[in-house]
Parts: C-alpha cells; sequence; structure tokens
C-alpha cells in the first residue's frame, strides 16, 4: 500500500468511526425515559449490563476482561455468537478487526490469519488448550482446521505477540476456542436440560441438526454432550455460478464433565471429535478427515493465599486424512519423475498426533504500594506427522517427521495507582527431524508494556494509554524443512530440503488505547473502545523460493523429460528459505455501543506489509484486506425481538490485482417468546455482490465466495 492511500485509507476509516460514535450517541440520546425504564427492567448480563469487551477471556492468565487488556485483544460470545448463525470459523470470526480466515472452495478447511501472518503455526490455534496443528500443503490452503461453531460458547483473540504464555511460535497471535460448559448451558435450578436446533440455508440448500443435553449430578460433578450433523451442497456465487468442491458433510461432536473436588479446585474432562468429508480436484478424489481431540484441564485457586492460582492442562489431538483418488490419475512419479498412474481407489493419507502439556501459576502480593501480579509456567508440545503417497513413499507436500518445541516464561504485572506495568521474559527451544534432517535451535524473548490511567474525572476516568514492545519467536515447521521429492503433476521439479533454516523473530511495537463509559445518555447504557496501531518486524521469514538449476544446490536433470500430455521438466527447484526481513504495519479499531434498546458497534482495520529481499520491495502476499464493519440494532417486545444489520466495506491490498474492492450488507433477528424456544434469521450477502477474497484466491485461480444466503433457524429446549 501506498503512502498516499495509506493515509487516505486511515483518514477514511477514522471519520467512519467517528461517525459511527456520534450515531451512536445520537440514537442514544433520542431514548425516551419509557426505554430507559424498559430496558433497566429486563436487561441481561448479556445484554446492557455486558458488552463482550467487559467479559474475562479465557486467554488472560491473570483475570482480564478484553478491554481490561493492554493488548489488541477481542472477543466473540453470547448474543453476538448467536446471531451469527456461523456454519464456519470465518463467520465466527466476521469483521473481527485484523483476522481473515483463507478457506478456498473447500468450507471445511481453514487458516486464521492475524495481521497478515498464517500458515505453519504462525498463528497458534486453540480449542479448550489443545493446539491445532494439523497440516496438508499444496495449493490453496495449507491448514486443516474446522470446529463447528455450534460447539462454541465463546472465542478469544489475541493480536501480535504478546500472548507469549500461550506457547511457542504464535507471532502472528493466538485464536483461543472455548467449547460449550453445562454451567453455562443448566439455569441455576435445573438438574438436566436439553436442546435441539434446525437450521436451513437456502445457497446450497445446507442443513443443519444439532443436539445439546446436560445433567448435573451434584454441585461437584456435571457433564454436558453435544452433536452436530451438517449436509451441504455447493454454493452459488453472486453471479448464479456454482462453486465446484464446496459441498461438503460434517459430524461433530462433544463431550465435557467438570468435577470440583473443593470450592477452589476443578477439573475439566474434554472431548472434541469430527468426521468430515468432501471432494476435491474437481472431483479426482474424495477427502475424509477425522480428528479426535482430548483434553484435561485442572485449576485451584484460594483466596486466603494468593500466592496459589495453579493451572494444568494436558491435550492429545489426533488427526487422520484420506485422500481416496476416484479415477485413475496420471503423475509423474515423485523420485524418478516417469510417467505412472495411481489407480482409482488408491489413498494418500495424512497422519498428525500432537502431544501437548501446560502449566503455570499466579502469585499475587504487594510490595509497599506496589501490587503484583507474577505468573510463571512452561509448556512442551510435540508432533509427530505421518504420511504416504498412493505412489508409494511419503507424501511429496507434506514431508514425515517429529517436531518437538518448549519453553518456560515468567510474567510480572505490576500496577501503582494510574500506572501499570507488565515485563517478561520467554525461553523457547526446538528440536525437528526427518529422514537424515535434524534441526534445532533456542532463543529468549522480552515483553515490556506500560499503561497509564491519567484522568480521574467521570468524564475520562475509564480512558487508558499503553504502549508495548514484544518479541516473538517461530521455530520451521517439519514441512518446511524436510519437503524433498519431484514435483508430481503437470511439470516436474525437485523439492528441496533446508536443514539450515532459521527460526522467524518478530519485533513489535505497538500503541493503543482502551476506553469504557457507563452512564453516556442513559443511565445504563455502555460505551466500550479499544484502538491500537502496530508495527511489526520479522526477520529471517521464511518462504518458498524457486532456485535456478546448476546454482545453490539445484541439480540439472537433462534426462527427466516426461511426455505425458504435454509434461515436460523445469530446469528449476523449489525450497523453503530464510529469504526476507517482512514488514507488517496496521491500525485496528473496535468500538460497542448498548442502551438497551438500542445497540450498535464499528470495527475497522487498516493492514499494509511487504518483503525485503536484497534491497527490492515485494508485496506480502498474505496481507488480507483492510475492513470497515458496522452493526446497529434494535430490541423490541421487551427485548424478546431483535433486528439488526450489518455493513462490511473491503479495500483489497494493491498486489491483488485479480480482485475488486465490494461492500457486504447483512442483516439479522431473532425471536425469543420465552426461554425455552428461539427463532433465528438471518440473509448473508443481501444484494448477491459478487466478490473473491483474495486469501482465497490466485491469478489462475479465482474461488468467488457465496452470493445471497438465507438462513432459518429453530431452537427448542427442556429443562428440570
Amino acid at each position: 500500500m501506498s503512502a498516499t492511500r495509506w493515509r487516505r485509507s486511515a483518514a477514511l476509516l477514522a471519520g467512519v468511526a467517528v461517525i459511527g460514535l456520534t450515531a451512536g450517541e445520537a440514537a442514544a440520546q433520542e431514548a425516551t425515559a419509557q426505554d430507559a425504564a424498559v430496558a433497566q427492567a429486563t436487561q441481561t448480563d448479556s445484554e446492557v449490563g455486558l458488552t463482550v469487551l467487559d467479559r474475562i477471556t479465557v486467554v488472560s492468565r491473570t483475570g482480564e476482561s478484553a478491554l481490561e487488556t493492554l493488548g489488541s485483544v477481542s472477543q466473540v460470545a453470547g448474543e453476538v455468537l448467536e446471531r451469527r448463525m456461523a456454519t464456519n470459523p470465518s463467520e465466527v470470526l466476521f469483521g473481527v478487526p485484523g483476522v481473515a480466515v483463507q478457506m478456498d472452495s473447500k468450507r471445511a478447511a481453514s487458516t486464521i490469519n492475524i495481521r497478515g501472518l498464517q500458515d505453519f503455526g504462525r498463528v497458534a490455534v486453540i480449542v479448550d488448550g489443545a493446539r491445532q496443528n494439523f497440516q496438508r500443503s499444496g495449493h490453496g490452503t495449507q491448514n486443516l482446521f474446522f470446529i463447528d461453531p455450534m460447539l462454541i460458547q465463546q472465542v478469544d483473540v489475541v493480536r501480535g505477540p504478546i500472548a507469549n504464555t500461550y506457547g511457542s511460535g504464535a507471532i502472528g497471535g493466538v485464536v483461543f476456542f472455548e467449547t460449550k460448559d453445562a454451567i453455562d448451558f443448566l439455569h441455576p435450578d435445573e438438574t438436566y436440560a436439553f436442546s435441539v436446533t434446525g437450521q436451513y440455508e437456502s445457497n446450497g440448500s445446507g442443513w443443519t441438526t444439532s443436539g445439546t443435553g446436560a445433567y448435573r449430578f451434584s454441585d461437584a460433578f456435571d457433564v454436558l454432550g453435544n452433536v452436530v450433523w451438517r449436509d451441504y451442497g455447493e454454493y452459488k456465487d453472486g453471479d448464479g455460478n456454482r462453486v465446484e468442491g464446496s459441498g461438503f458433510d460434517l459430524l461433530s461432536g462433544m463431550l465435557k464433565s467438570s468435577i470440583r473436588p473443593t470450592e477452589n479446585s476443578e477439573l475439566k474432562l474434554g472431548w472434541i471429535g469430527a468426521d468430515d468429508s468432501w471432494t476435491e480436484g474437481s472431483g479426482a478424489y474424495d477427502a475424509d478427515l477425522k480428528q479426535n481431540t482430548f483434553t484435561a484441564r485442572y485449576n485451584i485457586t484460594d483466596d486466603a493465599a494468593s500466592w496459589l492460582d495453579l493451572h494444568v492442562n494436558a491435550s492429545y489431538n489426533k488427526s487422520n486424512l484420506d485422500q481416496t483418488y476416484l479415477t485413475d490419475a496420471f503423475q509423474f512419479d515423485s523420485s524418478t519423475g516417469a510417467p505412472t498412474i495411481i489407480p482409482a481407489g488408491s489413498q494418500t493419507t495424512y497422519d498428525l498426533d500432537t502431544y501437548g502439556f501446560d502449566a503455570w501459576n499466579t502469585s499475587r502480593f504487594d510490595t509497599g504500594l506496589i501490587s503484583h501480579e507474577l505468573t510463571y509456567g512452561g509448556d512442551w508440545l510435540k508432533d509427530e506427522v505421518v504420511t504416504e503417497n498412493a505412489g508409494g513413499g511419503s507424501d511429496v507436500y507434506t514431508p514425515s517427521g517429529n517436531r518437538t518445541v518448549w519453553g518456560a516464561y515468567v510474567q510480572d504485572k505490576i500496577t501503582y495507582e494510574w500506572l501499570e506495568v507488565i515485563g517478561a521474559l520467554r525461553y523457547d527451544n526446538y528440536e525437528l527431524e526427518g529422514g537424515s534432517t535434524d534441526n534445532s535451535g533456542d532463543r529468549v524473548s522480552p515483553r515490556i508494556t506500560v499503561g497509564v490511567s491519567p484522568f480521574t474525572d467521570e468524564t475520562w476516568k475509564g480512558l487508558q494509554f499503553y504502549g508495548t514492545y514484544a518479541e516473538g519467536y517461530r521455530s520451521p515447521s517439519v514441512t518446511e524443512t524436510l519437503i524433498s521429492g519431484l514435483h508430481p503433476n503437470g511439470v516436474v521439479f525437485p523439492f528441496l530440503p533446508n536443514p539450515d533454516l532459521k527460526p522467524e523473530t518478530a519485533k513489535t511495537w505497538e500503541f493503543g488505547v482502551n476506553y469504557a463509559k457507563d452512564g453516556i445518555a442513559l443511565a445504563d447504557d455502555t460505551l466500550r473502545l479499544k484502538a491500537a496501531y502496530f508495527n511489526n518486524d520479522i526477520d529471517d521469514y521464511i518462504g518458498g523460493k524457486s532456485i535456478d538449476a546448476g546454482t545453490d544446490g539445484c541439480p540439472y536433470i537433462p534426462t527427466l523429460t516426461p511426455i505425458w500430455m504435454g509434461g515436460s521438466y523445469v530446469p528449476t527447484c523449489f525450497q523453503y528459505q530464510n529469504f526476507a526481513e517482512a514488514k507488517i504495519r496496521g491500525f485496528e479499531f473496535e468500538a460497542v455501543y448498548d442502551a438497551g434498546r438500542w445497540f450498535g458497534g464499528l470495527t475497522a482495520s487498516i493492514i499494509d506489509g511487504y518483503t525485503i529481499q536484497d534491497g527490492e520491495r515485494e508485496d506480502l502476499l498474505t496481507v488480507p484486506n483492510s475492513q470497515v464493519t458496522a452493526h446497529l440494532g434494535m430490541r423490541l417486545l421487551e427485548e424478546k425481538l431483535t433486528i439488526g444489520g450489518e455493513v462490511q466495506y473491503n479495500d483489497v491490498p494493491e498486489g491483488a490485482t485479480f480482485a475488486d474492492n465490494y461492500t457486504l450488507v447483512n442483516a439479522f433477528a431473532s425471536y425469543r417468546p420465552n426461554e425455552n424456544f428461539r427463532l433465528d434469521f438471518r440473509a448473508d450477502n443481501l444484494f448477491d455482490e459478487h466478490y473473491a477474497n483474495p486469501l482465497n484466491a490466485t491469478t489462475t485461480d479465482i474461488i468467488y465466495e457465496p452470493g445471497l444466503t438465507l438462513k432459518l433457524a429453530a431452537t427448542l429446549r427442556f429443562g428440570g
């Protein structure tokens, strides 16, 4: 993005932010005293009294809300999550500043992008404490992450490397999905409850059925289970064209129990399973993905012993993908390059076992007038990758291998009246091996944050400024280090392993503001606001690079001349290298206003990113759209009926010449006549916009997103 375009976009988004906030206050001022009385009589914690920015985040190790965090943290939960009626993680994260999702046409596979960084662990995706590392390289989406939105209780997003207590590698940030709990599903006076949801989507004739049940054996033991079935056909884009390969079948389930041995301790045991299938390669083969995640999380806290707030987590995640050829496939042998035929029924398999362990404790104490929250702990993670190619040997794109990463950290949050200071150090170590290749390394990464709340008067006392410098460290993945063999389709050339890959090091500056104000126009209205500017420099950035034959270890193979269908040997090689320095900067804004009858919000993100290699600047291809998203709604009939809409403007990166800017308009409504029945309606892409997400497209293969999609759902609940 040029400097002129950057300034123009910044001015546009700043103007929209001011207009949005002004409109929110004007709407609030028009509310009558009767509206205020109704709101006060009917409000709940999930509505006027508490916005999503006020909720305690799962990613906080010191019990902070998103608003209280001196960093860029967002949350999707409660009423917001319900009205999304999401089918996939992309719809769950709609409008979260700085976050984008790559899915290609495969709606059952997602790669999450934060601030222009994605793939190979740059963004840590965590479900109930279990890291989701499954990855299959190729053309398109690298990661195959999916969790059904019906299973989710809340999602917390941390942008940037400030979440250094959540494991190695997350130089882009962390996305933590917390699944449903019995204690949240059951009413205080209930022993058991059951709900069933049926949902239909017009685009692709998609059907969803979900059932949830919970039972409270005692105050010390409860259990919850959930099953979701989705059956979706191929969707149509905004021009009415059917998008090939976008249909899928998903079966997901979970079981979670909470055991409380004492008033101050809790053990959560969980299982999440998925059985997903779809068709790829223009109908050339079926893909079947089975995932099973097992978690155990223990916490003990004693208010009488301020030094004790101990958490111990263990997880095991097993992912198995079978790719079955439906017809005979012509390829080149990965060892010789000779033409070969892969018979129908053959399989390429990708298996990943991820083992994780995480433990930390927070001790709270005072030294004079200064309060401390000292957090210290460590984590260990191991990935075991086993792949088998239908033509024999390990898969070319995704080789077999093992990687172990572990680390330890210490963080002290110091508070003195209007001043907060956070200092942290993290040590990382990794070891990687496969075949005859191995790699290892370690590093210490610092973080320092200073926050000030300089005002004491009623209008501005909720205003806080902060500045952060943080570093992050990502070790190379198995694929980046070990990829080898010959390209199997179209043209033939070697992939070269690289045992000398260096880890990536991210160095981020961030300056932000948090603001909370109650009673702006009404006695019980709320305004919550977060904004931040960031600058992230990544040293030793890893990316794929083409190498001319005869140079830098790339062999020239004149005898390798495949003849099938015009295939040929290309005198080049492909290798992952520390080829450049990446620079990413941006601005993010998030505001929520709630006055009971009226509510609204505005999010915005501007982002620019590029790499520098040998003094030459090139666009960073993983930079997502800059966006402005606004929503406005109202609650009627004593807050039983909620209606509203969303508008999102997308400014595509300059490098995405094959995609145009676009605007999406959505509408939503829900009717809850009582606590046991709810109707939901949503219209996505109301005006049938024909558009492509640049992350899902290339100059030769553009995946257009769904056109108008109408959703209708009904939920019936029983309890006693």
